[in-house]
């Protein structure tokens, strides 16, 4: 009983995720180089003489009164399992703790230390943030894991998304097996909706409105619809003739087998010339056939205007030029995969494809586009490799990482025929893309608002401060750690700094991530300071000259 009083901390409850510890003294239990916080490491020797490593969710005060009747209060520490240390060795999972354990105390330094580095391989290790709570202590993750099982990273404007996604994409592309010079093999393409990363990667093979070019004559059928048939409408007509027109004019500039000629259908990725397409529907809607008693309106004579015009439109929008224009007629299918993948005269690591400047009507149907055409590279590419080498276990020696920034604009939680293209398209990759070395790295301020089919195919999570209580609920759902209160951190987490959860990571942990440099250009703009400063002349002729063209 005396050595009982003695103890400073004890277990007083063992739940199935979850450790109550009562603390006496507050001030004696923790270790002088570190004070205790939500986050910190607790170590819990059992009988079996291994250690319980566990993570502090939160703490409540009990005021009561000691045996004498003097008032005294007592702390109540509730700790998540997260793994074993047996024979020197970190095996996560915590539900080998005996009953009761016989001591508590703060882990030390050295041992989180020895967890982190010795728990992973030094060629999978891949290093881009340090333990929040001491910064001396790195936290690498898994790198294969990581990439390979889909990432998402969120937070609330200002909390360093961007410069988080930086940093990683950064880090990787350094990375490298050696001492040999240039460029190593990672191969990223960012869908940057805001013109930020451009200055993060100033040698990025860099595409933007005036210089993407993407073929039309590549789109599947169901693109093809969106784009140019009124959907609301629901004209077979429209959809029949459409179809016909696109798959005679497939037939006529194909070249090649003639076997192969006769099976091309809708879905072909070989050219057609959109303008056979509105002769013919203008040719349909015109149509006079010989009767009896002379001409006769067609069938589809006068009942096809809307579709012409709305062909015309499109045809005509200068907007829209780098998907029907003359380049996009022009540019190969080899030249526009290499395009995309940075296979140019000046080889890169990272595409970054800025989407600022596509019309928002298109924006669904550019991203679904480019995300198939990287799905479909992965998949026939491995095709290829089986063919060549049947013995091979690396499918893709070429994985390709596909980075969609703001994902809620394009890929979002509900079903608008609108969002159909980019949606379906990057559901896929999220559900086989691993298959065949295609991945995806999710961002978004808004976790709410993005596909949860989507979102759920996740593995490894950045979750830095939320403050939208929609969003922090979604992402704790979602979370694939059961880390309860913890993440109600989420708030008050500061900037760069994030719960780092998943299958590449050996702890979960409360990180801060190192600075980028260079960095994105994501800075809020200094209002108060600008608007201090003298009146700025505006060059409105310009703007509009741009705005026009």
């Amino acid at each position: 009983m005396e050595e009982k009083e003695k103890l400073n901390a004890e277990v007083i409850a063992v739940l199935p995720n979850k450790v109550k510890i009562s603390v006496d003294d507050l001030e004696n239990f923790q270790l002088a180089e570190e004070k205790l916080k939500v986050g910190s490491y607790l170590r819990i020797a059992d009988n079996d003489n291994a250690v319980l490593i566990a993570i502090i969710e939160n703490f409540n005060i009990e005021v009561g009164v000691n045996q004498i009747g003097e008032p005294n209060r007592k702390y109540i520490l509730e700790a998540n399992p997260l793994g074993i240390i047996r024979n020197g060795q970190f095996e996560r999972g915590g539900d080998t703790i005996a009953i009761p354990p016989k001591k508590v105390e703060p882990a030390k330094k050295e041992e989180i230390q020895k967890i982190f580095e010795e728990s992973l391989r030094d060629e999978k290790k891949f290093s881009f943030s340090t333990l929040s709570a001491d910064k001396s202590i790195s936290v690498p993750v898994d790198g294969d894991k990581f990439f390979n099982k889909h990432i998402a990273i969120v937070g609330s404007t200002g909390s360093g998304k961007s410069h988080s996604v930086a940093k990683i994409l950064q880090k990787a592309i350094d990375s490298k097996n050696g001492t040999y010079q240039g460029l190593n093999n990672s191969h990223i393409v960012v869908f940057d909706i805001h013109s930020e990363y451009h200055t993060a990667f100033p040698d990025a093979n860099f595409i933007d409105i005036s210089n993407l070019v993407l073929p039309y004559w590549l789109l599947n059928s169901d693109e093809l619809q969106e784009l140019f048939i009124d959907t609301e409408a629901n004209d077979h007509n429209q959809r029949n003739v459409f179809k016909e027109a696109v798959v005679a004019s497939k037939k006529r500039y194909y070249s090649g087998d003639t076997e192969v000629k006769e099976k091309l259908h809708f879905d072909s990725p070989v050219f057609f010339d959109i303008d056979d397409v509105l002769t013919f529907a203008k040719e349909k809607n015109e149509e006079m056939l010989d009767g009896s008693r002379g001409k006769k309106a067609g069938p589809l004579n006068g009942k096809l205007s809307n579709f012409v015009s709305r062909l015309e439109n499109k045809i005509g929008d200068k907007r829209l030029e780098f998907l029907l224009g003359e380049r996009a007629k022009k540019i190969s299918f080899e030249d526009t995969l290499k395009q995309l993948l940075g296979y140019t005269a000046n080889r890169a690591n990272i595409t970054i494809i800025d989407l600022s400047g596509v019309p928002f009507e298109v924006l669904s149907i550019t991203v679904s586009l480019i995300s198939r055409i990287l799905f479909e590279f992965g998949y026939y590419y491995k095709r290829l490799r089986a063919i060549d080498d049947s013995e091979t276990k690396v499918n893709n020696d070429i994985p390709l990482l596909l980075v969609y920034e703001e994902a809620h604009k394009y890929i979002p939680n509900n079903d608008l025929a609108k969002y159909r293209a980019s949606r379906e398209s990057i559901e896929r990759i999220a559900k086989e893309g691993r298959k065949y070395g295609v991945s995806l790295l999710l961002a978004s301020q808004r976790p709410s608002e993005i596909s949860e089919t989507i979102f759920s195919q996740c593995n490894n999570f950045l979750a830095l401060r939320l403050t939208n209580p929609a969003d922090q609920n979604y992402v704790k759902r979602l979370l694939p750690d059961t880390l309860g209160s913890i993440t109600e951190k989420m708030p008050s987490l500061k900037v760069g700094e994030c719960l780092l959860i998943g299958d590449a990571v050996v702890l979960p942990s409360i990180v801060q991530i190192g600075k980028c440099d260079p960095e994105p250009s994501s800075r809020d703009i200094p209002y108060l300071q600008l608007w201090k400063e003298a009146w700025h002349e505006l060059d409105s002729e310009e703007i509009i000259k741009l705005w026009e063209h």
